[in-house]
């Protein structure tokens, strides 16, 4: 299977960031009201993360592992695992997911953050068509980011019970492209795809990008840049959750619960 993330250099740009913390900030925040929401008390948490600094100041008490492609958790060691807006990087998502999974006792819960696949759209676009009309090709630029519905069935895949995938988005206003790419490298969130262009980019792709990226999505003297963020929640089977019904097991009628009269539709001549 091809590699998607090349790790030593993400591993580079993570270490090369410098302050810009506002999207984790986002998610330790959402996190912390979903945890509120949750109403059960966590005592043995584990967070898988790309900046453990951040996250270790949340929840001191928590293990910290870095997102490698073998997690160091241990098996039903923890009823809380974090996998803090670092799954976007994975080479193998499925594989993370099932290894947090089984990092869980039975009725643990698992939440994902990561970015989905609306995140810089803007971007995304702009350089394509700033680089095609420069040199007449495309090379791999813009992280390639899961749509929901796909996140949303990891959770399936790994075994999780009740899975649930939502997002938010997060609008940013910047100067110009200059300054969201300067952003971008203090995030830490600078191309590492392994399929990248190793050789450097001509000037005039980025000033043409940055015409093409004020006209179609300048607000007043700024431009703006989409972050979608998806949150995958998923539990550990166990006995004692919620379990959907057998199909054709109901007891009452949907007629008799709503109070309503029930309409019983004439056959047509393809009815069985």
């Amino acid at each position: 299977m091809p590699r998607l993330t090349d790790t030593t250099t993400l591993a580079r740009n993570r270490a090369r960031a410098k302050g810009a913390t506002f999207l984790h900030e986002d998610v330790r925040d959402e996190v912390n009201e979903r945890l509120t929401e949750v109403n059960r008390s966590f005592t043995n948490i584990a967070i898988v993360t790309g900046f453990p600094d951040f996250w270790r100041k949340t929840f001191p008490a928590a293990t910290i592992v870095p997102d490698e492609e073998v997690l160091n958790l241990q098996p039903g060691a923890h009823d809380l695992v974090i996998h803090a807006l670092a799954l976007h990087w994975a080479n193998d998502p499925v594989g993370q997911i099932i290894q947090c999974k089984r990092a869980l006792r039975p009725d643990g819960l698992f939440l994902g953050a990561l970015f989905g696949g609306q995140t810089l759209h803007e971007l995304r676009a702009c350089l394509a068509e700033a680089e095609a009309a420069v040199t007449g090709g495309l090379s791999p630029r813009v992280l390639p980011m899961g749509e929901i519905r796909d996140l949303g069935g990891l959770l399936q895949r790994a075994g999780f019970a009740l899975p649930v995938a939502d997002s938010f988005t997060r609008t940013v206003l910047y100067r110009d492209l200059w300054h969201l790419m300067h952003d971008l490298r203090a995030m830490g969130e600078g191309n590492a795809l392994d399929a990248r262009l190793r050789t450097a980019t001509p000037r005039a792709v980025f000033t043409d990008a940055a015409q093409r990226y004020t006209h179609a999505y300048g607000v007043d003297d700024k431009i703006k840049a989409s972050f979608e963020m998806v949150f995958l929640t998923g539990w550990a089977p166990h006995d004692s959750q919620q379990k959907p019904l057998r199909p054709g097991s109901a007891v009452q009628r949907l007629a008799d619960a709503l109070n309503a009269p029930e309409i019983v539709l004439p056959q047509t001549k393809g009815d069985a």
